[in-house]
């Protein structure tokens, strides 16, 4: 008990801690940032994140998710982008993000072609939050103006990356504290989260929710455990969509599957079970603007956490190692 009191103490004091960096963040951020430094920044972006999602319609999905496993750590700053070195361990590889993010191809691509057009000008970080914003608008969701001006960590933070990170197994409550623990408040928590309306989830994520909980759909839980067996070690990777009706498309289905109990990760349903959310997904279940204009407002907020800015940081030239001291 001790500790889960001092495990919330230390959420809300980095609460505190970010809402003051935030405010200053919102201050020295613009989206006309790069408007004379790299006029041609906008168009150049989203051309690869389209071609990307054309390949691959899971991407967009996958390219969001990088935004949210990069913020929940440390704050939007690319620490996530780094690769392991030698005397350097990276995010990538610790549980949260091991065999489960992916789309880093898809931001250097991105970064060579900014590089080219501005050298040493545009953030990674920076470049990770513009093509979120892209994945959404493109596959049909909210548009939005992207605060820019955030530099690059010349660090990581493994363990902030184990314990920040919501799970899928998480609770109402661990859903909440890790949210509050960058600022953002429940209705932030229920927009956010749905982002669950595209992409899909490995067997091991829901094999619990599919095998043992009451308030799930029957008739999806016997779809799902066609190819998620119920042994442990097997089909562990194999891919469902998180939204069985509409996965490639950015809209409201999501939440419409939670009041009818077709949440597929036990975290997704915990947001429609009894608990204070319950009103905000019913709502957006039946009106997708409403959604739509908390999201954009949501993703502008978690966008504002933390980020280095002014003289900190840096501007790296490749986005998977931080630039050599000179």
């Amino acid at each position: 008990m001790a500790s889960s009191y001092a495990s919330t103490a230390i959420f809300l004091t980095l609460a505190l801690l970010i809402v003051h960096m935030e405010a200053k963040a919102i201050d020295e951020m613009s989206p006309s940032f790069y408007a004379t430094s790299c006029p041609k920044l906008f168009p150049t972006v989203k051309p690869i994140v389209e071609s990307a999602i054309k390949k691959e319609a899971r991407m967009g999905a996958s390219l969001l998710r990088l935004f949210y496993h990069d913020c929940f750590v440390n704050g939007c700053d690319a620490s996530l982008l780094l690769d392991d070195a030698p005397n350097f361990i990276g995010e990538k590889n610790i549980p949260p993000n091991k065999n489960s993010t992916r789309g880093y191809e898809v931001i250097d691509e991105i970064k060579s072609a900014v590089e080219k057009m501005c050298p040493g000008i545009v953030s990674c970080a920076d470049i990770i939050a513009i093509v979120a914003r892209d994945s959404v608008s493109i596959l049909g969701g909210p548009s939005w103006g992207v605060q820019l001006g955030r530099r690059d960590a010349r660090a990581t933070n493994a363990i902030v990356t184990n314990v920040s990170i919501p799970l899928p197994k998480a609770n109402l409550k661990e859903l909440v504290l890790r949210f509050r623990g960058i600022a953002l408040k429940r209705r932030d928590l229920v927009a956010l989260v749905g982002a669950h309306t595209l992409g899909e989830a490995q067997c091991h994520s829901f094999r619990e929710r599919i095998y043992n909980e009451s308030n799930m759909n029957k008739e999806l839980a016997q779809k799902r455990r066609l190819k998620c067996p119920r042994s442990k070690g097997s089909g562990d990777a194999n891919l469902a969509p998180i939204d069985a009706q509409t996965p490639i498309v950015f809209d409201n289905s999501y939440y419409k599957n939670l009041v009818q109990n077709k949440g597929l990760l036990h975290s997704d349903q915990q947001l429609f079970s009894g608990g204070k959310t319950d009103p905000i997904v019913r709502t957006y279940s039946e009106d997708q603007e409403a959604f739509f204009n908390d999201f954009a407002s949501a993703m502008i907020k978690m966008g504002s956490v933390n980020p280095l800015i002014g003289p900190a940081g840096e501007i790296r030239l490749n986005c998977r190692r931080i630039n050599p001291i000179i």
